[in-house]
Parts: C-alpha cells; sequence; structure tokens
C-alpha cells in the first residue's frame, strides 16, 4: 500500500533510526507512507555496548552494516548509507583532534553532496533530523544536522521538502514523567543515572510542536534496537521499563517543526499535518 506521502529520516549511525521515532516510522508504514532511512556514517567507532558479546574489532563495520539490515527489515523502511567514515566520540580535556577524513572533519559541501543525491530521488515530503545541538554533543550528530539542512535548501529549487523536524526524543519533561512512573512503580529507572543533570536543564518542551501517538508500535521499536545487538543490552536498563507503563505515561514521539513551506497551525498530531 502506498499512500502517496514519502517520509525521509536523516541519521548519524546505525541504531539511530531504531532509538529515534521508530514507533512513529513503524505507524507511519502501515498507514502507506513511504519510509526512506538514510544513515550518514557506518558507526565503525562505536563502542560495543552489549556486555554479553564478544566482537572482534575488525568485524565492527560489518557487524553495524548487518544489524542495520534486520533493523530495517522490522520497521519495513527502505535505506540509504551515505559511506561517510564515523568520527567517534572525543573524550579529554581538551577533546582529541576528529580522527583525518572522518565524517565531522570533512568538508561540509562533500558531506552535503551525497544526501542532496537522496532528496532528488526519493522526493520526501517530510525529512527529520536532529537539532543544531544534535540531540547530544557527538560531532557527527552535529554534522548530520548541518548536513540535512544544507542539503534540503540546496535541493528546493529541483524539489521543495514541505517540512522539516527535529527529533525530541530527550526532553526534560518526558524524561522526569517516564523517571518518576518508573520509580513510583517499583522499577529501575532507565534515567537514574543522570537524573540531577535533566533536572538541572531548562525547560525544553516549548520546543516540542508535534507528537505522534504511536504507543501501538511500541514493540516494534523495542525489536527494531535490539537488532543492533552489539550496541543495546536486551537485559540492560532502558528496557527496565514495562511497555505498558511507557504507552500509559508517554504514548507519543516528540518532535518538533524547523521548517515548513505551510503555515504552522498549533500543535500537530501528524508530521504529515497540512500535507494529507
Amino acid at each position: 500500500m502506498d499512500n502517496g506521502l514519502r517520509l525521509m529520516h536523516v541519521h548519524a549511525h546505525p541504531d539511530d533510526e531504531a532509538s529515534k521515532g521508530a514507533a512513529s516510522t513503524a505507524k507511519y508504514v502501515e498507514e502507506g507512507v513511504r519510509v526512506k532511512v538514510v544513515t550518514c556514517t557506518g558507526g565503525e567507532r562505536g563502542d560495543v555496548l552489549n556486555p554479553t558479546l564478544s566482537v572482534d574489532p575488525q568485524r565492527l563495520a560489518d557487524l553495524r552494516r548487518e544489524e542495520m539490515a534486520r533493523a530495517v527489515e522490522i520497521l519495513g523502511v527502505e535505506h540509504a548509507w551515505l559511506g561517510f567514515e564515523d568520527s567517534g566520540f572525543p573524550e579529554g580535556d581538551p577533546p582529541p583532534p576528529l580522527p583525518a577524513g572522518c565524517f565531522a572533519a570533512i568538508d561540509l559541501e562533500e558531506a552535503t553532496a551525497p544526501l542532496i543525491e537522496q532528496i532528488l530521488e526519493f522526493r520526501p515530503h517530510v525529512v527529520t533530523t536532529y537539532d543544531e545541538n544534535g540531540g547530544y554533543p557527538h560531532p557527527d550528530h552535529i554534522r548530520c544536522h548541518e548536513v540535512t539542512m544544507a542539503a534540503v535548501a540546496q535541493a528546493a529549487p529541483l524539489w521543495q521538502v514541505s517540512k522539516v523536524y527535529y527529533h525530541q526524543t530527550f526532553h526534560k519533561q518526558k524524561l522526569l514523567a517516564l523517571h518518576e512512573a518508573a520509580v513510583s512503580r517499583g522499577y529501575e529507572s532507565p534515567y537514574a543515572q543522570r537524573i540531577d543533570d535533566v533536572l538541572k536543564r531548562p525547560d525544553d518542551g516549548h520546543r516540542v510542536t508535534t507528537r505522534v501517538p504511536c504507543a501501538d508500535y511500541f514493540d516494534v521499536r523495542d525489536a527494531a534496537l535490539k537488532a543492533h545487538a552489539t550496541q543495546i543490552d536486551p537485559s540492560g536498563h532502558w528496557f527496565a521499563l514495562p511497555a505498558e507503563v511507557a504507552r500509559e505515561v508517554w504514548p507519543t514521539e516528540d518532535f518538533e517543526l524547523a521548517v515548513s513551506v505551510l503555515p504552522y497551525e498549533g500543535p500537530e498530531d501528524d508530521l504529515f499535518a497540512g500535507l494529507r
């Protein structure tokens, strides 16, 4: 089924498509929206975060591709790799320089060109990416934001994307609600270790313009996330809060309308508001 609408998600690494907006993706796929995920890097500098796995570092790049293929199948989306090299997350004070030739270090024009091609080929009505802070300050996430915004603007003479949204996956109001729900019900909170930092953050709820109801698809989201076995411990804290509690407390995935050729008419519950 194809209802004529097209949605493109631009992400930095394999697994980002499963941790950000995956339930709404599954909802739109079931509705007949064509969805394409574009992954900028191969994630080859990511750490293995699943303690049950022993991974040969020389195999990590191949494993990330195999995991991505499984997640794509679970979500029912189309997929393209831009083919850039993961920049890694520089740690230290001061942080070390980025690896030569990595996604965040190359010229912006070079990094943008293949995404322009993807936009002109797929002709999405809606594009999602991260905000100017990258969602969190990973250099590839910040570069993903820069590349997406540049590509949408440069493609406009040939294909005008109608709307660009930022994922607002971990805004303060949502994190506090889920944390408090976990604690009050006697579960381990996925956010316990960083709740003090969350409390110190300024309120950012005003950035959320669009809340897409998608609780019925949380199981698809979790399956796609678990497909990235090198990145996710299936018995870890991210799955400590039962799905039924998450559905009750926060049944939406949240976005910020960043660019639109249509007038914004107040809070939305659909990325395609005004386009149907």
